[in-house]
């Protein structure tokens, strides 16, 4: 008897084991299908623009779209402590004159969370409602659920980067890509967790 009932635990576990990961694998590729593969054109304003570096063009694109009247003023957060504005400015060189009136440089975020933070601190300080987010295509999923998570209020328009490689390529068929997904997805995943654990104990 005890043995057909371990032989039973043993199925029941195997067979949950088996659901979880198919619930993991499902998730994951409904997870890379919501990420965008090609960038789109931002035409409506907002009151304000926040872009989260780390990845190349972003700073630049978030940059022209102050320049094109997209936003009142712009908001680089997690900039590392010893960059400086100058620094920052040669990378549009066109757009240098912004970093004097409009441009405001966030050292400390250290992450995806901290740069929610800091977004929202900026924006109540500014009175921001609606806020346009630029991020690398893969990273504005969980972006926009740490900034919704913040700023629930605010009207959030997503403006994702996408490199040269994911436009001529598709992630799976790049395994770079496919690993750098995997564990955005598991970083997403987690960051709901907290943000859950966060609204239970509230």
């Amino acid at each position: 008897m005890l043995a057909g009932f371990a032989r039973w635990i043993g199925y029941l576990t195997m067979t949950l084991g088996l659901v979880a990961l198919l619930l993991l694998a499902g998730g994951f590729f409904w997870f890379a299908m919501h990420v965008d593969s090609q960038e789109t054109t931002v035409e409506q304003k907002a009151d304000g623009i926040v872009v989260l570096t780390g990845g190349a063009g972003r700073i630049p694109d978030a940059i022209e779209l102050l320049a094109s009247e997209r936003g009142k003023r712009l908001l680089i957060t997690g900039v590392h402590r010893d960059t400086r504005a100058k620094e920052i400015a040669r990378l549009t060189p066109l757009y240098s004159k912004y970093f004097s009136c409009c441009i405001d440089l966030d050292r400390s975020a250290l992450n995806t969370f901290g740069n929610a933070l800091e977004t929202k601190r900026w924006a109540t300080e500014h009175n921001f409602n609606s806020l346009i987010v630029v991020t690398s295509n893969w990273h504005m999923p969980r972006a926009m659920v740490e900034m919704r998570h913040q700023l629930p209020l605010a009207i959030l328009i997503p403006y994702p980067v996408v490199s040269e490689r994911a436009k001529a390529e598709p992630w799976w068929s790049n395994p770079e890509s496919l690993r750098l997904l995997m564990g955005e997805y598991i970083k997403y995943l987690l960051a709901l967790t907290r943000m859950n654990i966060d609204y239970d104990n509230t």
